[in-house]
Formats: structure tokens, sequence, C-alpha cells
């Protein structure tokens, strides 16, 4: 059974290489890959603030990892990456429920999703609605992600 804790500065570059073999695992190229290798990547001073848990086994072997960003009443799950061997596992739902309470925790209401299109069904699953119109955060980096709302006050939209 796999737990969650909140991630080590000095994990950074293995959780930035579990990112991108997440990523890579959804069959992307190189190329793209490359380009989005940057704004996947974890640094050090970044854990802390962009409140980055991790999920484990009994092992300690890392399986996963997700943010929670931003400021009540409005924040961002920034990154939700699954080890491949490990999705379907239920990690991902883990780690989405610890992101949904601790948003609570901290006064969140609303929270915006980013996300890949091969992870859409997932967040649908999980109580997430697909945004259509404007959205109060930013505009998604990339035309390719679906944008999802989570009302954390109501358990969904």
């Amino acid at each position: 059974m796999a737990k969650v804790r909140a991630a080590r500065a000095a994990e950074a570059a293995a959780l930035t290489e579990l990112v991108m073999r997440s990523k890579a695992h959804w069959g992307y190229d190189a190329g793209f890959l490359a380009a989005c290798a940057p704004e996947l990547r974890i640094r050090p001073d970044e854990v802390t603030a962009r409140r980055i848990a991790v999920a484990e086994n009994e092992r300690g072997t890392v399986l996963g990892l997700a943010s929670l960003e931003g400021a009540p009443p409005l924040a961002a799950l920034g990154l939700l990456f699954v080890e491949p061997s490990a999705i379907g596992q239920g990690v991902g739902r883990l780690l989405y429920r610890d992101v949904l309470r601790r948003a609570v925790e901290l006064g969140v209401r609303r929270l915006v999703i980013d996300a890949d299109p091969h992870a859409a069904g997932f967040y649908r699953a999980m109580g997430a609605v697909t945004v259509t119109g404007p959205a109060d955060a930013a505009a998604p980096a990339a035309s390719a992600l679906v944008r999802f709302d989570y009302d954390a006050t109501r358990g969904g939209r």
C-alpha cells in the first residue's frame, strides 16, 4: 500500500526523471519531450514552494508525485505524474485525493487542472469538470491541454 509524504529538496532530480518517464510513457517523441523538459523540471528550491508530495511504497520507492500550487481561493494542480510501472494501481488516485485534502485545508475553493489529453479520463472520473470558457487562472501553456475545474468546497462542480 502506497503512502503520501512531503517531497524532499534532495529528491528534485530523481522526481524530474520520474516526470519525464511518465510523460514519455504516452508515446511522445524525443523532440516534444525535450521541448517540455524545462517546464517539467523540478528544482530543489521549488519542492516546498510548489507543495510537492510523493507517493511511495512500503520499501520507500517513489511511485508518483503531485503538486498543489497557488494560494486560496484559487489553486492549481501543477503536476501529477506516476511511475509508468505503477500506472493503474491507484497511485494517481491517492495523490489526487491528497491534493484535494490539502487544498481544502488551505482554504482553496477552486482547483484548476491543465491536463494532458491522455489524463482527461482520469480527471473526469475523479470528479473534475471540463472548462469550456475562460478560466480565472492563466491559459494552458499548450493548446493540446485539457482544462478542468474542481470545486473543492462541494467535491466537484
